[in-house]
């Protein structure tokens, strides 16, 4: 299980899982496609003047003054809308996050950070070795002014805008810092070209494994997976590489293309796109020499593995090079080009599918055919067909990459962890943990012993966590179905009442029954106080249960051939 959860709820100081967008494609889009002989020009000409009039009418004529620009993007989104949710119109000022992914690295502190609903913008992790994290600041301290102006109100949005810069320019932050006597302090920081790592830990594990997690496929993706490799194999206790790439939400398709040619040999088909135009039409084979095509190789997915991830998963199953172990991916098999358009604005639009080495495509859901609500649905099994790998092994298209060994992952959370979650208990005990020790162990070696524990219980049940439990909701529904049906007579009443007392609310029992639940997410956030992401991925690695399959299947003897070669 990959503890993803800060994903989710934090807003990043920068998106780096945009979805696979051609990096070559802004340069191509220029190119006059052919005709399209299906294409009513008399249509878009009619439309196009509707348009103009109506915009013309209202800005000349309506009782209140119209914010044109305003207008233009609702108009715009709401097109786009209905086409699929990776079609998009992108204006000059927001187009930061899809410069940063291709080139890899923007300007600015480097830094993560989070809007909590009871106000206020905080650092949820600097990267190590930023500007940010050699200036002191850590994850928990709260934004109160940027260049002298009062922040206390302003979004994530607004607060990143400004801490992002020119390299070599600098920006004076105050800062407050929860559980510490001087709680206010300020601090200029120097802006630098900032790196996205994209491959935040590699090591040896289970004795003989080479484990590679990449998080996403931005511009230094493939250099940074092939340092990794060519490190590992140094080593010559390494027998067997993991290529992780779970909770990868995908990035740059030439990025993914380029990894798969670390395992096979040059000039291997990858993937083919094709679209309404012809000059969609392409296959993409890998363009490099191989670190090593014979090594015995795994890739670890699940649902949050889409678009570039699938790419790869996809592409090394289909050509028999590697076990894929995990849980169905997403299922994004949908091609972006980015087209410039007036006032240096950017459509990154879907031109095309792509076609993994099999020739299935994994895109599990048609949105050219909604629901009557405007949902979608994903492709139902019945409706999918069967693909041949190189070596005859039956595989499917229509609804992911499903792996050749599936793992069963604790997904489901209780009321009372979702809670901790929501409420960043967890995320504020750590940050007191951290005020209070200076140092903690390696995470190889830091566990959360009885005592931490017990002083996380502590922490919670001072800070009155309210949360409503299955059980409570279960009550008060029989309450009103008994009511409503003329059985809550006093003595249904009087049974009801003693059930609910003997189920009565607890934190402190809940938080022992759940213990187990909540201990690895404890343990991810105060590691990453003290060892940033490299730190989380290590005492995340310590339970991962694909992990742990596939060192099962390294270690049986046989295995690894007959799954590819059955």
């Amino acid at each position: 299980m990959k503890l993803n959860y800060r994903l989710l709820i934090i807003s990043a100081a920068i998106v780096t899982a945009l979805t696979a967008v051609s990096q070559s494609a802004k340069s191509k889009a220029t190119e006059t496609p052919d005709p399209d002989e299906s294409f009513d020009y008399a249509a878009y000409a009619r439309n196009q003047a509707i348009y103009n009039a109506v915009m013309r009418d209202l800005t000349t004529y309506y009782v209140d003054t119209i914010d044109t620009d305003k207008a233009t993007r609702n108009a715009i989104d709401a097109m786009l809308y209905d086409l699929d949710p990776y079609t998009e119109y992108i204006p000059e000022s927001e187009q930061d996050d899809l410069e940063a992914l291709n080139s890899g690295e923007y300007g600015g502190i480097g830094s993560y950070i989070m809007q909590r609903k009871e106000g206020g913008v905080y650092v949820s992790a600097p990267y190590e070795g930023s500007p940010a994290e050699r200036a002191g600041l850590r994850a928990g301290d709260r934004f109160i002014a940027i260049d002298g102006d009062t922040v206390a109100t302003w979004t994530t949005e607004r607060v990143s805008a400004r801490l992002k810069g020119e390299a070599h320019s600098t920006v004076k932050v105050t800062m407050q810092r929860p559980y510490v006597a001087d709680s206010i302090y300020s601090v200029a920081i120097m802006r630098e070209k900032i790196k996205m790592t994209a491959v935040p830990y590699y090591g040896v594990q289970h004795g003989t494994i080479g484990y590679i997690a990449l998080t996403t496929f931005n511009g230094n993706a493939y250099e940074e997976v092939r340092q990794a490799l060519i490190e590992l194999k140094k080593n010559p206790a390494v027998k067997q590489i993991v290529l992780d790439l779970a909770g990868n939400g995908g990035g740059l398709m030439e990025s993914a293309v380029q990894i798969v040619g670390l395992f096979v040999p040059k000039g291997t088909e990858v993937l083919t796109t094709r679209g309404r135009l012809k000059q969609s039409e392409r296959t993409y084979r890998t363009p490099i020499e191989p670190v090593d095509d014979k090594i015995p190789l795994a890739v670890l997915i699940d649902g949050g593995s889409a678009s570039a991830s699938e790419i790869v998963a996809g592409a090394l199953q289909d050509i028999d090079r590697a076990v894929i172990i995990g849980s169905r991916s997403y299922g994004k098999g949908l091609v972006q080009t980015a087209r410039p358009v007036p006032y240096n604005g950017i459509l990154k639009l879907t031109t095309a599918k792509y076609y993994i080495p099999s020739g299935r495509l994994i895109q599990a859901i048609d949105y050219s055919r909604r629901n009557d609500d405007g949902s979608v649905k994903r492709t139902p099994d019945s409706l999918t067909h069967t693909f041949r790998t190189l070596h005859g092994r039956e595989v499917r298209d229509g609804g992911g990459i499903t792996p050749d060994i599936a793992v069963q992952f604790d997904s489901a959370r209780s009321r009372l962890l979702y809670n901790l979650l929501r409420e960043n208990r967890i995320f504020d005990f750590a940050t007191r943990y951290r005020a209070e020790h200076p140092s903690i162990a390696q995470p190889e070696e830091f566990e959360i012993t009885d005592e931490l524990y017990a002083d996380f219980k502590r922490f919670v049940v001072a800070d009155s966590l309210s949360y409503d439990r299955l059980t409570d909701r279960a009550l008060t529904t029989l309450r009103d179905a008994a009511s409503a049906e003329g059985y809550l007579t006093d003595s249904v009443k009087a049974q009801l009442d003693r059930l609910e007392a003997s189920l009565k609310h607890d934190t402190g029992l809940d938080l022992d029954v759940q213990k187990q639940q909540i201990i690895p997410y404890l343990a991810d956030e105060i590691v990453g106080r003290y060892y940033y992401e490299r730190g989380r991925r290590i005492q995340a690695l310590k339970v991962d249960k694909a992990l742990q399959r596939a060192a099962l299947l390294f270690a049986t003897p046989g295995e690894y051939e007959k799954i590819l070669r059955p």
